[in-house]
């Protein structure tokens, strides 16, 4: 059994220095987060262990400092928090903040906005509640059940696959001929890189192991990747979660991972996938041990 990595996974920038932010803040204050700073539960549990606290309402908010987090929020939802007082630090990505002022920048030249994303997810939700209007699609019936306008301004939650967001787009402009359809890329460099190399590490593997939270949507995204190219592919969230009896001895395995994945949790279902190796080659009969040895 050999155990590979994909080129590029887990943790990107953004959520290292939100959590970074978090932590640093929280040892000269009292700190209480408004939603999952990021869709890990491995994570969220070590926040918690250094008193943080996690809330999903505004009005649950008992700390003076409030941290949004890094999928971003709405400027309602931030003013609402202010107007309580309460001092609001933002641990937003960068690259989500690209995505927020793309939008706006098109609502701003006349175009309605359309969303590729998930329906509900907090990035998703942070873009658009500070519209009046917008409609966000996720496949193709989406696109089938919008309706016409002179133009349409196209973005993407910074997670989603960009073959899935540019085919989206070409439906887009093939259902609605007439009308303008300008799209602008904020699918984020990290998630970019992630599913490309989850495509190539597919491609080599018997077996990927998938590990992120079951709230990523990337890490999703990269399930379904990696399912296109490889037959057995299972998403953990830890050591705990792995099972023997998915490998064979002569299995190749990948590993990848969300963009909210600990490097220790990477790290340790290695070490498991290490161990199941260790147990799968070692000879099972007196013949095998000898023959084993004479190689050696």
């Amino acid at each position: 059994m050999k155990i590979i990595r994909a080129e590029h996974l887990g943790m990107c920038f953004g959520v290292r220095d939100a959590i970074a932010l978090a932590v640093e803040t929280a040892e000269r204050e009292p700190l209480t987060i408004l939603g999952d700073l990021v869709h890990n539960d491995t994570v969220l549990a070590e926040l918690r262990a250094k008193g943080i606290r996690v809330e999903q309402k505004s009005a649950a908010i008992e700390t003076q400092t409030v941290m949004v987090t890094a999928h971003g929020a709405s400027e309602r939802a931030m003013n609402e928090t202010r107007q309580r007082g309460l001092n609001v630090l933002e641990a937003t990505c960068p690259l989500v903040h690209v995505a927020h002022r793309s939008l706006k920048k098109l609502v701003g030249e006349g175009f309605y906005p359309v969303i590729i994303g998930q329906r509900g997810h907090v990035e998703v939700s942070g873009m658009t509640e500070d519209l009046a209007v917008f409609d966000v699609v996720l496949d193709e019936n989406d696109v089938a059940n919008l309706r016409e306008r002179p133009c349409f301004g196209v973005i993407s939650q910074t997670t989603q696959p960009i073959d899935k967001v540019r085919r989206l787009v070409r439906l887009m402009r093939q259902r609605f001929p007439k009308s303008e359809v300008r799209f602008i890329d904020t699918v984020c460099q990290p998630t970019k890189q992630r599913q490309s190399a989850a495509v190539e590490l597919a491609q080599k593997c018997d077996v990927v192991i998938v590990i992120g939270g079951t709230h990523s949507n990337n890490t999703h995204e990269l399930v379904k990747t990696c399912s296109r190219f490889c037959a057995q592919v299972y998403h953990v969230q830890t050591a705990d979660d792995l099972q023997n009896g998915w490998f064979c001895a002569d299995d190749i395995v990948g590993i990848t991972a969300g963009t909210s994945t600990p490097d220790v949790v990477i790290e340790a279902i290695e070490q498991q996938l290490s161990h199941f190796a260790a147990a799968t080659n070692k000879p099972t009969n007196a013949k095998e041990f000898y023959e084993l040895h004479q190689m050696d």
